[in-house]
């Protein structure tokens, strides 16, 4: 079967803004493979760094196996995501391990720059899934079918400094809202952090509020969530669009982009 592979820098940052395409494409067949690539060690006001991201392990498994996927552990630590050739080689290792025909990302401009790393970190994964002269961390042999990459919209739909962004297509995640919001529900200690650190008095709410701002901005759907598809040089032919083809029945397109 076909698989898709979420790279996210935290734990709960694909339930977020990634599991409802996710759980679409389940639906239709999809193999699902899910990565953290940090630990989530400093997300909390309570518990060590050791304590945490022990804690946050269990949490990312759990949500992972609610979703039907397969969980690679992550590699590094929260706030130490850079774009340097070790983290590269060991998420080049968890493409290739996935074989995925999709790659779901970050968007290459979000509101803290963990996530603009990881963005950075998974492209260029994608890029060498087919260089045999390119070593991971792990070993793993290269594949050589084509893999399309897609960026997720940025935290609350807009850039850094406040610009808003609409992505090229919407998602209709309506039908599986349980799903991902039982996937995001596995991630019980970010009730106190994201309250604490980021002002969000319910971060199921929060997951809520943003899948209805997206399905606003569709002007179609109730809930959505929205993608960008990275352009093909390197990663896949010109006209490969695999999730538009696997969920054509439940997406809407934006304004034609420039040719």
């Amino acid at each position: 079967m076909p698989s898709v592979l979420a790279i996210a820098a935290h734990p709960d940052d694909i339930e977020f803004g990634m599991c409802g395409t996710m759980l679409q494409l389940k639906q239709r067949g999809w193999d699902l493979h899910y990565m953290n690539v940090a630990d989530g060690s400093r997300g909390s006001t309570k518990l060590s760094p050791k304590e945490c991201a022990a804690k946050r392990l269990e949490e990312g498994r759990e949500a992972a196996s609610r979703m039907g996927a397969t969980f690679y552990p992550p590699v590094g630590r929260d706030m130490e995501m850079a774009y340097t050739t070790e983290l590269f080689q060991k998420v080049a290792a968890v493409v290739r391990q996935s074989r995925a025909s999709i790659v779901l990302t970050h968007s290459p401009q979000d509101y803290m720059e963990d996530h603009e790393f990881v963005c950075r970190l998974a492209v260029s994964a994608a890029f060498a899934h087919g260089m045999p002269n390119f070593e991971t961390i792990p070993p793993v042999e290269p594949y050589y079918e084509p893999v399309t990459v897609y960026h997720a919209q940025p935290v609350g739909n807009r850039l850094p400094l406040g610009q808003r962004v609409r992505p090229h297509f919407w998602v209709d995640i309506e039908a599986v809202m349980d799903g991902k919001r039982e996937a995001l529900e596995a991630h019980e200690s970010q009730r106190e952090w994201l309250d604490a650190s980021q002002g969000m008095d319910s971060y199921i709410q929060t997951m809520i509020d943003m899948s209805a701002d997206c399905g606003q901005m569709s002007g179609k759907f109730q809930m959505a969530e929205g993608w960008r598809r990275r352009e093909h040089w390197g990663f896949c032919n010109a006209d490969d669009d695999p999730l538009r083809e696997a969920l054509s029945d439940i997406l809407v397109e934006d304004t034609p982009r420039d040719p």
